[in-house]
């Protein structure tokens, strides 16, 4: 279907960011040329309190600018991204926002420099009071901040450190070729990375199976080198962790959010003790498929018979901010403006970009982008990235520009929470019990690839981590037998441990970006905790709630969760969600 074909009440409005694209050319313009200015704060920045302020005001503003700018391309592309325009646009907004970030490159230097009374003086003033949680935040990495000349020494060294990163994503994008598999009607189709899971879903047998072997035939064939391409990875992050006087790889990549170490290994330990609720599902998998065996192969596939419901969209919205009641009047009424005032780019379109996401620039509302399908499941996206806009919506109502993003440790706990009160509204109003066990399903499966799989991946990034900080060579086989034994322990004896399945992690790109994917699962435990108490408590829970997604930046991301009643410092978010995974196990048992 053509774009134009589509009514314009199931179209994002991005003229609320710019009307025309020649208004954002001008502005394009305007920003160009600011980045070929040198600023006048350069040098200067720490002379004053007032100087100090004023920097970081200007640098504010074209920030402001630049993202405005980035976002409209990127969404303009996104609707076709075959249209040469906006191709071009976005490539325009990409280069800006790099020229951008280096005419500011002076900024943190400088005030790292600095000598610690006078930055003492300086936070005292009432003109940096609106960057004070800025500055101390900033300031804390003091002791990891070399001088100027290591800096730009480390800054050089780390358009090699990508290079690992680099040289994986090449090979798993564009280089590494699985051939043909056949599908549901014996049609031979093109096995991908990205079309993998969709094979994995098959409800036959023989589909899984075949795809799954010819996935990891090429993996195990390129091992060594994937080996060494993922010890690249991890030796560049112990020569920055060294270089900057971290303990380890864990505590540098965690200080970005000033997450304790305590919270990752809580996670893991708490998972470990819990397994043998996930050996339970193991267990039930098996038993519902009705296999001999149970194969790695076999954990992705439908637990239930073909049951399908086809949803409209005007019915998904219903249904969303009918379950969405239980957070009050505001949040409902938002949502409902929203969905009716341009928030969201709902159908398919030829040249659309694949997927979901919520997204938007400050001083204009956030936007939800879809490709609406019917099924189930999009209702799940709906409210999932209603989430991601309305956390969105109130941190930039409430906060200032400095203060109005959030990190990436709390971002996903506002869509994960309103997927949680979505499945107890539908398994409240069920209508069969196909319906229900489809909905359990769906649940089990969310935690099975969230809570569990998330952390053994953080468990693995932490013994090769160790591993390598030890001294010890990370290779093919050391990696393999690291992350078997993972699955051996994870899955339990009702799992048949293919010998296919210890090259799984040489598959994830995530592994690139160290000690990241734990963030996934502490975040679903704290968005389990949040929903449990908003059904149970309601209003007070649901105020403590607000108060949270109304927070942006203004605290430290697990200040921001204490406030909404979760401390994720403590094992009971985690333990309380694995709890409520063993009643779902339980629940869904009795029904099969």
């Amino acid at each position: 279907m053509k774009r134009s074909e589509i009514s314009d009440e199931y179209k994002w409005s991005v003229k609320d960011l710019y009307s025309s694209d020649e208004l954002w050319n001008n502005d394009y313009e305007k920003a160009l040329k600011s980045t070929q200015e040198k600023s006048s704060f350069e040098g200067c920045v720490m002379d004053s309190a007032d100087t100090l302020a004023d920097a970081l005001s200007e640098s504010e503003k074209d920030d402001y600018i630049t993202e405005r700018l980035y976002v409209y391309a990127f969404m303009r592309y996104y609707e076709d991204t075959s249209d040469g325009t906006y191709q071009q646009m976005s490539g325009k907004a990409q280069m800006l926002a790099v020229k951008m970030s280096e005419k500011y490159s002076f900024l943190v230097p400088e005030i790292m420099a600095a000598d610690d009374d006078k930055v003492a003086r300086f936070l005292d003033s009432d003109k940096i009071k609106p960057y004070r949680h800025l500055l101390c935040d900033m300031l804390a990495k003091k002791e990891h901040t070399c001088s100027q000349k290591e800096e730009k020494l480390l800054a050089m060294a780390s358009q090699m450190a990508d290079s690992p990163s680099d040289i994986f994503s090449k090979f798993n994008n564009a280089d590494v070729k699985f051939g043909k598999v056949h599908d549901e009607h014996g049609d031979e189709k093109e096995l991908t990375s990205a079309g993998f899971s969709v094979f994995m879903e098959s409800r036959d047998r023989n589909v899984r199976k075949e795809a799954f072997y010819a996935l990891y035939r090429q993996y195990k064939s390129y091992i060594n080198t994937l080996a060494a391409s993922y010890y690249g990875n991890v030796k560049q992050a112990v020569f920055f962790a060294n270089a900057r006087n971290y303990e380890s790889t864990l505590q540098m990549y965690l200080s970005g959010s000033f997450i304790p170490e305590s919270v990752y290994t809580n996670l893991i330990d708490t998972v470990n003790n819990n397994l043998d609720k996930m050996h339970d599902y193991v267990s039930l998998r098996k038993k519902t498929l009705g296999v001999d065996e149970l194969h790695f192969y076999d954990i992705y596939a439908p637990l239930t018979s073909d049951y399908t419901v086809k949803v409209s969209y005007e019915n998904a919205k219903e249904t969303v901010l009918d379950a969405l009641k239980i957070l009050g009047d505001d949040y409902v009424s938002q949502v409902k403006k929203g969905y009716e005032s341009g928030w969201v780019d709902v159908y398919e379109n030829d040249g659309k970009r694949s997927g979901a996401f919520s997204w938007g620039a400050y001083g204009t509302h956030p936007y939800i982008f879809l490709n609406y399908t019917e099924t189930l499941n999009d209702i799940f996206t709906l409210i999932h990235e209603t989430g991601h806009a309305m956390h969105t919506y109130y941190s930039n109502e409430t906060q200032p520009y400095t203060y109005a993003g959030y990190k990436i440790f709390v971002a996903e706990v506002a869509s994960t929470c309103n997927e949680v009160i979505l499945i107890d509204y539908l398994l409240k109003h069920s209508r069969s019990d196909e319906e229900k066990k489809y909905l359990y399903g769906h649940y089990l499966e969310q935690f099975k690839g969230t809570l569990f799989r998330q952390t053994m991946f953080a468990e693995f990034e932490m013994i090769t981590h160790r591993m390598a900080q030890d001294g010890e060579v990370l290779n093919a086989e050391s990696l393999c037998g690291t992350y078997k034994k993972l699955n051996e322990k994870y899955f339990g004896k009702d799992m048949v441990i293919d010998e296919e399945i210890a090259y799984e992690w040489a598959r994830i790109p995530h592994f690139y970006t160290p000690f990241y994917v734990y963030q996934y699962a502490t975040g679903y435990s704290a968005a389990v905790a949040l929903s449990a108490k908003i059904l149970k408590e309601g209003k007070p829970a649901v105020d403590a709630y607000m108060s949270f997604l109304k927070g942006g930046e203004s605290k430290d991301p697990i200040d921001l969760l204490k406030m909404a009643g979760v401390d994720m410092t403590t094992e009971k978010p985690v333990a309380d969600a694995l709890a409520l995974f063993g009643e779902l196990v339980a629940e869904l048992e009795a029904l099969v």
